[in-house]
């Protein structure tokens, strides 16, 4: 397209309209000054937010186009409310078929140019079993029409099997494909997870098992199709979850790095997980919801009554190193949005504080703490929840390279309910005598057995409450997985991989 083609007048619906394409928008004004309005309507829509330029109108779409058209239609992002996206389209009408060809060519260079990483091709994993067997539903009906209209070719496969999708990635070809995309829930994200970052150690010749090793970051990003029956991760990384929203930012190719935490134990490599890994209250909440799997969800709710009665605590030394980082604190009430600065800089704070640590060679920023703990939580991200819309840690980042690790001590059913509460209000979580939290890159867990006197005393626990605890170790929750053992190391991995998002965008101001 020649450079005055840049700009013409085209028609909307019969109306005149300024179309003009710049560096970074496509703006359209109507040359009709309506009478109730001093100034002309114009509408401005970045590039990057167009997920389809296609020629005829949208009803030309569903049929091949048997002349050349002088119309052509553009698909954009628009803002519903809040954080949900949805598709709009507007059609052009342009003088002849060969001004509106221009245009479609115009505008598509413009959305490929280089630099832009929008996916060419998929490779989509389906648990058909996942969310009460809606997600096959969700995706066909949705989710690929959308890639279909935007050009986007795609692999699916319906998964039969648990670690079916970890175990498919990790043995197949990936070079053809620009991400992986999983329609379900957390459980389904984790064994894509699970499959990218052990396929890219692999091929890398990393060590997963030693717990210094520098990981090498995946390349290839994970789009994420909520549904299941839990969508922490969406809903953490996006501010909502709704499967459009989610396909939109897949097609655009938005980019959202994210840290990744690593547990061992004894040695090995246990798991990777991004948002919680949790011992005590959440653990034994995983514990005892496996044997009510055949209520659904709810099992949840009921094994969380069951162990907030039981009023549990577990002795143990924690040992963390702390982040000495000036620019962000869990206690700040900032909040990680789109464009975050303190994740965007953090790879050179990291690095600087990398090259001074080797040049001090001291330890001193591990610190050691024993005690009796109802919850040992640790978070890599918020873990917002539609139940919980600050999470567990609202100012915790999503790629700074730090996770918050909280410890809720020994106290009584009333103080714990207070602090369980303050994850469904607007107070300060950690305003409690019994919480600390502190902004760690590496955590350290030892527990303690009891001795004679503490175990007679909590077997006599068990009269006084039926839900009594006859426990001396809990078990670690890990993404909604259970590590059977006690004893556990984690380290935090800097924007180990990359998610199809933006961050939750900042409404605040719109």
């Amino acid at each position: 397209m020649e450079k005055e083609n840049l700009m013409s007048s085209l028609r909307i619906k019969g109306t005149e309209v300024s179309l003009a394409l710049e560096q970074f928008t496509l703006t359209w004004s109507f040359n009709k000054r309506w009478a109730c309005r001093k100034k002309r309507i114009t509408v401005s829509i970045p590039v990057n937010e167009i997920a389809a330029v296609c020629p005829g109108d949208s009803k030309q779409q569903t049929k091949s186009i048997s002349a050349p058209s002088n119309q052509f239609t553009v698909y954009h992002v628009s803002r519903m409310s809040s954080q949900r996206w949805s598709l709009q389209l507007v059609t052009f009408t342009a003088p002849d078929a060969q001004v509106a060809h221009s245009w479609v060519q115009a505008i598509q260079n413009k959305m490929f140019e280089p630099g832009h990483t929008r996916p060419k091709k998929l490779l989509v994993f389906i648990n058909p079993y996942g969310g009460r067997g809606k997600a096959s539903r969700i995706y066909y009906s949705k989710i690929s029409p959308l890639f279909q209209l935007a050009g986007i070719k795609t692999d699916v496969i319906e998964t039969t099997r648990a670690n079916h999708a970890r175990d498919y990635i990790m043995d197949s070809d990936l070079r053809t494909y620009d991400g992986v995309v999983c329609v379900g829930g957390d459980g389904m994200f984790s064994e894509l997870l699970h499959g990218l970052v052990r396929r890219t150690q692999s091929d890398s010749g990393v060590c997963e098992d030693k717990e210094d090793a520098k990981l090498t970051p995946c390349h290839l990003r994970i789009g994420i199709i909520p549904a299941g029956s839990t969508d922490c991760v969406c809903f953490a990384t996006m501010g909502i979850n709704d499967p459009v929203t989610s396909a939109l930012h897949i097609i655009i190719g938005d980019t959202q790095p994210l840290d990744v935490c690593a547990s061992y134990h004894g040695g090995q490599l246990m798991k990777y997980s991004v948002s919680l890994i949790g011992y005590g209250f959440f653990g034994d909440v995983l514990r005892e919801s496996e044997d009510m799997r055949w209520v659904g969800p709810i099992r949840y709710d009921l094994a969380g009554i069951k162990m907030v009665l039981s009023n549990r605590s577990y002795r143990g030394t924690i040992e963390f190193q702390e982040a000495q980082d000036s620019s962000s604190s869990p206690r700040d009430n900032t909040r990680c949005r789109t464009g975050c600065l303190v994740c965007s800089e953090s790879s050179n704070r990291l690095r600087e504080m990398t090259e001074d640590s080797e040049e001090n060679c001291d330890s001193d920023t591990w610190k050691k703490v024993t005690g009796s703990f109802m919850a040992i939580n640790i978070t890599g991200m918020s873990s917002a929840c539609p139940k919980s819309q600050d999470g567990l840690s609202p100012t915790a980042h999503l790629a700074d390279g730090t996770a918050d690790l909280i410890l809720v001590r020994e106290s009584n059913t009333v103080q714990f309910l207070r602090h369980l509460n303050r994850h469904t209000n607007c107070k300060d979580q950690f305003a409690l005598s019994n919480v600390e939290v502190h902004r760690i890159h590496a955590m350290r867990f030892t527990p303690e057995e009891l001795d004679e006197e503490e175990e007679i005393w909590q077997q006599k626990r068990l009269f006084v409450c039926p839900c009594g605890n006859t426990l001396q170790t809990s078990t670690w929750n890990c993404d909604g997985e259970i590590l059977d053992c006690a004893q556990l190391s984690v380290r935090v991995h800097h924007q180990l991989i990359q998610l199809f998002a933006r961050g939750i965008e900042d409404t605040s101001c719109k």
